[in-house]
């Protein structure tokens, strides 16, 4: 076991939703959703307010009537979450779940992020909360890139747009990078990068400016790659991919060819491609 794996001891007092996040039970941002809606309790008494301070050393702390208890192991994954499987933790509509896919880990992961049901590619699941809100917040500029794949010839203008930010119900999203890979006249093919992750953002936007989607992947965050990957398979991430999203370094490096991926809730084996130059080790000086 790596020390990006092993459970780290809290110290101290800390907010209620960091500590829920660093127990697993989600994502910081869902945390705070789970107290707001009363569902969490600090020595017997529900508390609602986000500010709460919990000291995990003295303090118990229950989510729905279980105690929430720091993870001696961290998980890293990366799926390829296919089309028609949801990102939700729980869905009364019973519909196939992206944790349902990794199953066979030993630990309670949730995604971070998420992708619509029609979306497919590249889904990180971790049962580390500091690690997921340093992948998904905006402010870390993570960069997410997307292949997609649009109805008719995009224009200029409508690229413009993209480029420079377009207007959504909840404001003007950041500018995204786009490139044209092919086009014809029933189709473009494009990738799309950007630093955040709004519900549905990447289909409103083209929405909006006119470029029906018939196709979207993900296919890489910063610098993990969804590679070979096939649908509903997944692996481990390198411990190079763990430190780089961490350190919050722009890694360009793109991986070759991954080791052999997990199948649908069989482990994978780890990758190949070895991380990128400025992570290897400086070669040995021989003597004369």
């Amino acid at each position: 076991m790596n020390d990006a794996q092993r459970g780290a001891e809290p110290t101290g007092p800390m907010r209620l939703q960091r500590w829920l996040a660093q127990c697993g039970v989600a994502s910081r941002r869902a945390c705070e959703t789970l107290i707001q809606e009363g569902r969490v309790a600090v020595n017997g008494q529900v508390v609602t307010q986000l500010g709460t301070r919990v000291d995990p050393q003295r303090d118990e702390v229950k989510v729905d009537g279980e105690r929430a208890k720091a993870p001696s192991r961290r998980f890293y994954v990366a799926l390829h979450k296919p089309p028609g499987v949801v990102c939700t933790g729980d869905d009364p509509a019973g519909r196939p779940r992206a944790v349902d896919l990794v199953a066979a880990i030993p630990a309670r992961l949730f995604p971070i992020g998420r992708l619509d049901e029609e979306s497919g590619g590249l889904l990180l699941l971790t049962n580390d909360g500091d690690f997921a809100q340093r992948v998904a917040h905006p402010r870390f500029e993570v960069p997410k890139v997307y292949l997609i794949v649009v109805k008719g010839a995009a224009d200029r203008s409508a690229l413009e747009k993209l480029q420079s930010g377009v207007w959504l119900s909840e404001g003007k999203t950041s500018p995204a990078r786009v490139r044209i890979l092919r086009q014809t006249r029933q189709f473009t093919t494009l990738t799309l990068t950007l630093h955040e992750g709004k519900n549905r953002e990447v289909r409103r936007m083209l929405a909006r400016v006119e470029l029906p989607v018939t196709k979207l992947i993900r296919v890489a965050v910063g610098p993990v790659r969804l590679g070979s990957l096939k649908r509903g398979q997944w692996r481990m991430l390198e411990p190079w991919e763990v430190a780089a999203l961490t350190s919050g370094e722009r890694v360009t490096y793109r991986p070759g060819r991954p080791g052999r991926p997990g199948r649908p809730g069989r482990p994978g084996r780890p990758g190949r491609s070895g991380p990128p130059a400025r992570h290897r080790r400086p070669p040995r000086s021989r003597r004369p």
